[in-house]
């Protein structure tokens, strides 16, 4: 998919490109995808979510989240900050615990976010899908994952390719559908021109090498073009994963 946004109060255009790929572990999708733009205003609201497990909560936690988020985003009125944002996850929170005690089986997902119109931008996280940015040439990466592989990666438990840390990566603090209904990390993003911003789930971060993913953002491809070279890299790593990715290039 591709669309072209105008976020006119800012005097920037955004382009757009994603693409999924259910890759080779799983029988189905669970991540789930959303871009599109603003309804009462110029502007983008990108989502992507990744269920957790492969059973019926993990399909409606990722489901059930994209689209409570969106619709709050969607009928906000005033200037995007915080506190709508946070009130978006709380109500996914909400819905999704509900439906996990109708389901009596793991019902939860991530929940990764970029809205921006005429006054800003903002990334909203909770779980360990990722928000990258590629800055002058340098590709940074926004967030921070909500796992305890991050932690041990952070403070030293245990080195990053030990059996340690791979079975750490599925021990999450935080997610949609937590019993502690956690908050999500609210942060605010100042788009510049060339800016190039990418969304993805753990089947593009944790297959993609740094590198091939900095060449891939940099290449000055349509962000459409990036987003399935992405999930094709995917593919090649061995396809362990759903692998889902928003590109956003400003212009």
């Amino acid at each position: 998919m591709t669309m072209t946004i105008e976020v006119s109060g800012a005097g920037r255009q955004l382009s757009v490109g994603a693409a999924t790929e259910v890759g080779r572990r799983y029988p189905a999708n669970f991540d789930v995808l959303h871009a599109a733009e603003l309804h009462r205003r110029p502007g983008l609201c990108a989502v992507v979510a990744d269920g957790m497990g492969a059973g019926e909560g993990s399909r409606t936690a990722g489901r059930m989240a994209v689209d409570v988020f969106t619709a709050a985003v969607q009928q906000h009125r005033g200037p995007f900050e915080p506190t709508p944002l946070f009130a978006a996850v709380a109500d996914a929170q909400r819905r999704v615990r509900a439906a996990g005690q109708e389901l009596r089986e793991l019902t939860g997902c991530t929940l990764t976010a970029l809205v921006a119109d005429a006054t800003g931008a903002w990334v909203t996280q909770i779980g360990d899908s990722r928000v990258y940015r590629l800055r002058g040439g340098l590709l940074e990466l926004l967030t921070v994952d909500h796992t305890a592989a991050w932690l041990g990666a952070v403070h030293g438990w245990y080195p990053a390719d030990s059996p340690q840390a791979a079975a750490a990566r599925y021990q999450l603090h935080r997610f949609i559908g937590h019993p502690g209904l956690p908050e999500p990390d609210v942060l605010s993003v100042t788009m510049f021109p060339g800016d190039v911003y990418c969304l993805c789930t753990d089947g593009i971060a944790e297959q993609v090498p740094y590198q091939l993913m900095e060449r891939t953002l940099g290449s000055g491809a349509p962000p459409d073009v990036m987003a399935s070279e992405l999930v094709a890299a995917s593919l090649e790593a061995g396809g362990r994963d759903n692998a889902t990715t928003v590109v956003v290039k400003v212009a």
